[in-house]
């Protein structure tokens, strides 16, 4: 049987340690406000996966799905390091 391995030591060219680099750890704080309201509005939709919304669900929802339009508006309407203007 043949290996499918690698047969260069070195499959990439730079070697990974593992971690996110900076530039990777700034577009998860600049993105961090959208991540956050996704899980508020996942959340209130799990809420309410078995059974029928309630008025107050309903609400809880729009006011969810608005705050994640808010933020990803927010996001996109701010410049990006190294963007070209």
């Amino acid at each position: 049987m043949k290996s499918i391995a690698a047969l260069q030591a070195v499959v990439t060219a730079t070697p990974f340690d593992g971690e996110p680099s900076h530039a990777e750890l700034d577009a998860i704080d600049r993105e961090l406000p959208v991540i956050l309201a996704d899980v508020v509005l996942l959340d209130a939709q799990i809420m309410t996966i078995d059974r029928t919304p309630t008025e107050l669900d309903q609400r809880r929802i729009r006011r969810a799905a608005r705050r994640v339009l808010a933020a990803r508006r927010a996001l996109a309407n701010t410049e990006t390091p190294g963007a070209v203007a």
